[in-house]
């Protein structure tokens, strides 16, 4: 082996940093942007258009795009253990990358990654072989979806949207509290400290930009308050401004 190829240089160069997240937008050789990642052994390296590792799955850009294959030519098929060991790389490297997006403040691509993890999580639970395969990764979903809001609502508050940034929150919300509802621990999700920090951020917003109670707010007010009609236009009207 050629010590010359060796890492240490490299490594002595860009110190690694536990309580930090370390990570950069480089070029490649060929002039490629690729991200790379500090981590306590060494440097992970991904990319940033389509599979992080760069490598396709039976001639597919993704596992996840494989797997919807899949589900077309058989919608009852159950995962084997090698689909299942390649959907635990896929969702791994994701993450990766997902951090990394929201580290280098790139909330739209933090948002795709999120999306494409979510997407993974849905085929798996569908498909998979048991129900403790299927709640090992159901339990990260709301981690996910928590990241999904949180980079909407900076991805909006970089087009300074700062009502459009409190919608996505309301909307994110919602959606971890239906997560919450189907597994029956629903008296937990305001206490849940993902949970609170995105209330935290959303009134933050509200304050800073004088905003009053957001659509979704007025919306479970009304049905609170059995205000059905007012309920039905304040449906309307989120569908509205989320078709945008």
């Amino acid at each position: 082996m050629d010590s010359s190829k060796g890492l240490d240089e490299l490594l002595r160069e860009w110190k690694f940093d536990p309580h930090a997240l370390s990570v950069r937008l480089v070029k490649g050789a060929d002039g490629r942007d690729v991200i790379q990642m500090r981590v306590d052994l060494g440097i992970l390296q991904m990319e940033t258009q389509g599979r992080p590792d760069g490598e396709q799955v039976e001639g597919y850009a993704t596992f996840l795009d494989r797997i919807l294959e899949l589900e077309k030519q058989d919608p009852d098929f159950v995962m084997d253990d090698d689909q299942c060991f390649e959907a635990d790389r896929e969702f791994v490297q994701f993450y990766h990358r997902r951090i990394s997006w929201l580290r280098l403040q790139h909330y739209h691509r933090a948002v795709e990654d999120a999306e494409h993890t979510i997407s993974l999580m849905d085929l798996c639970r569908d498909h998979s072989p048991d129900d403790e395969w299927t709640m090992s990764h159901e339990q990260y979903r709301p981690f996910v979806m928590f990241h999904r809001t949180q980079a909407s609502a900076l991805a909006a508050l970089d087009e300074v949207d700062a009502e459009k940034a409190i919608l996505a929150l309301d909307k994110g919300l919602e959606e971890i509290r239906v997560v919450f509802v189907e597994h029956e621990a629903e008296e937990e999700f305001d206490d849940d400290e993902m949970v609170v920090q995105l209330m935290r951020m959303r009134d933050s917003l509200r304050e800073e930009y004088h905003l009053g109670p957001s659509l979704q707010e007025q919306l479970t007010e009304a049905v609170k308050s059995e205000q059905y009609e007012l309920a039905a236009q304040l449906r309307d009207e989120l569908a509205r401004r989320e078709a945008r």
